[in-house]
């Protein structure tokens, strides 16, 4: 697993999908700021924490979860 904070959340997304292997692996996001806001445009948002730590291997079966802000927002 890459470390993807810091990144957007389509990159974090694009490079899951690259180093799976599966262009159609699933990962899912929650608002980090708790205000349960939907992440519509995925390029607009910055990840702040990932469910798989770093370096950990994933598989077809990983659930992978980003927390995430707005660009130009503080992780809490």
């Amino acid at each position: 697993m890459p470390n993807e904070v810091g990144r957007t959340l389509q990159e974090a997304q694009d490079d899951v999908q690259r180093v799976s292997g599966n262009p159609a692996f699933f990962t899912t996001s929650t608002d980090a700021r708790g205000a349960n806001r939907s992440q519509v445009i995925d390029s607009n948002w910055v990840v702040c924490s990932q469910s798989e730590e770093p370096g950990n291997s994933q598989n077809q079966e990983s659930q992978i979860s980003f927390d995430v802000v707005k660009i130009g927002e503080d992780c809490p």
